[in-house]
């Protein structure tokens, strides 16, 4: 395999994710003492002794033992896992009674007991990093809006919507400032769609790197978003002829900005101010943001304030100097705004352990930014066979969907992957084939876009690493 030549600064972001996936796997061993705190799906063959029984999936004394666990590691240091707040446990709920009803303010937190988070890329610039969504942590293939992946240039900011617009300007018929209210009252649509981040991965193009599926792929993340479509403003304010492109920008210190084809935008361009039925979160662009599905993560431009419209690309930093692959001949590979097929199973994956041989559902999802997920295929032996698996959740446009896969483990090694294909017919390829269709010319190589299939091995002793296979 030809390998890709990372720059100094490549590689000094690839060791601190290293490090940043190290001390957040120490934090959530400290707090979670269990083999694996994913158990649910376990039903090991051979009979557990008392510590995994107490911690076996499907087990009332296991879960309240678990329960007790927790509460005494979050209790330790006084502090709740993010988003909750601690509460003494009643021995009986039965006996005494909860807490009063909005007693948290009115807007609700979630359950002491879990303790799912995002993990910063640790930058020297906070402003300017990234979160990871823990996608072996989430069910069904939507992610909590308190999960979602994020990427920042500038920080985020704080805006009134109250004086917040949207200028569309440029060749239009009719140039216009839109408040929010304005936006608002344009007929609106809501749909399920997720978003990638073109990096997403760029650690394992040459060797396995991080160890859980949230540091190899957790630039991923799947919402409910509502909003007006382009096109229904595209109407309001008319397009001179000519017009191809259209100039993204936002309101953050970055000024963000990019260039997006304008048949792109007429085509499923979103305006969104809603995420998961409330208003969109400040770290996803409150009070506005424009979505395009399929298309690469910084397209998606946050915190939205003017839309130009032109006959030409803008060539802005984002696109020119970053987000493109520079070729041995020294032109570049530009505007590659699709993200390609690709899935990934999420349990068993990176840094879990199975109790021992028995039954198993693996499970994962897939996706693709060329339309719907046609199906997915699970192998358990490094790709030598293939079987199909079961699509947990409706297949919609550009958005994920859970697949499962039932599996009985004879406890020897064992390699799982899966791949999916689209409703194109594309079929998500194994790292070779992809690095012989990219190449890694260049000083940094291809390093965007890696839509590979994912490869998780099981020892013998039930534990889960990243390998290559």
């Amino acid at each position: 395999m030809v390998v890709v030549n990372y720059d100094d600064k490549a590689r000094a972001q690839i060791a601190a994710m290293v490090a940043a996936e190290a001390r957040h796997l120490a934090a959530r061993q400290a707090a979670e003492p269990t083999d694996c705190p994913c158990r649910d799906g376990m039903f090991p063959s051979e009979p557990p002794d008392r510590r995994r029984f107490l911690f076996a999936a499907g087990s009332s004394v296991g879960a309240a033992a678990a329960a007790f666990l927790g509460s005494a590691a979050q209790a330790a240091d006084g502090k709740p896992p993010a988003g909750a707040v601690l509460f003494d446990v009643a021995a009986d709920p039965t006996r005494e009674q909860g807490r009063p009803v909005a007693a948290d303010g009115g807007y609700g937190s979630r359950s002491q007991f879990e303790t799912e988070a995002r993990w910063r890329f640790p930058t020297a610039n906070q402003n300017t990093s990234w979160s990871m969504t823990p996608l072996d942590r989430t069910l069904g293939n939507l992610t909590p809006s308190g999960l979602h992946f994020e990427r920042h240039h500038g920080g985020i900011p704080t805006i009134d919507p109250a004086r917040h617009s949207l200028t569309v300007h440029g060749m239009v018929e009719r140039p216009v400032k839109f408040s929010m209210a304005d936006l608002k009252r344009f007929p609106s649509v809501t749909r399920k769609h997720f978003i990638e981040c073109s990096g997403n991965g760029l650690t394992e193009w040459n060797k396995p790197t991080l160890k859980t599926v949230q540091g190899t792929h957790g630039l991923l993340s799947t919402s409910e978003w509502t909003g007006v479509l382009f096109s229904t403003i595209a109407r309001e304010t008319g397009l001179h002829d000519g017009a191809a492109w259209v100039l993204a920008e936002g309101a953050d210190a970055a000024v963000m900005t990019r260039s997006i084809p304008l048949e792109k935008m007429l085509k499923d361009a979103m305006i969104v101010y809603g995420l998961n039925g409330e208003a969109i979160r400040p770290e996803q662009g409150y009070p506005l943001r424009l979505l395009l599905p399929g298309y690469e993560g910084n397209t998606h431009i946050k915190w939205l304030r003017r839309l130009e419209i032109s006959n030409m690309p803008f060539m802005t930093r984002e696109e020119t100097s970053k987000y493109t692959d520079l070729l041995a001949d020294g032109k570049a590979r530009i505007f590659s705004f699709d993200m390609e097929a690709k899935s990934v199973i999420t349990f068993p994956s990176g840094e879990m352990k199975l109790p021992g041989a028995g039954f198993y559902t693996i499970a994962g999802l897939a996706w693709t930014g060329r339309g719907r997920v046609q199906g997915v295929d699970v192998s358990v032996n490094g790709g030598k066979t293939w079987y199909p698996a079961r699509i947990d959740s409706l297949p919609e446009p550009v958005c994920t969907v859970r697949f499962s896969f039932p599996w009985v483990w004879d406890g020897q090694p064992a390699v799982l992957q899966s791949r999916c294909t689209d409703e194109t017919g594309y079929v998500q390829p194994t790292l070779p084939e992809l690095v012989a269709i990219r190449g890694s010319n260049g000083p940094f190589g291809s390093v965007y876009h890696l839509n590979a299939i994912q490869s998780w091995a099981i020892a013998a002793d039930g534990s889960v690493t990243n390998v290559y296979a």
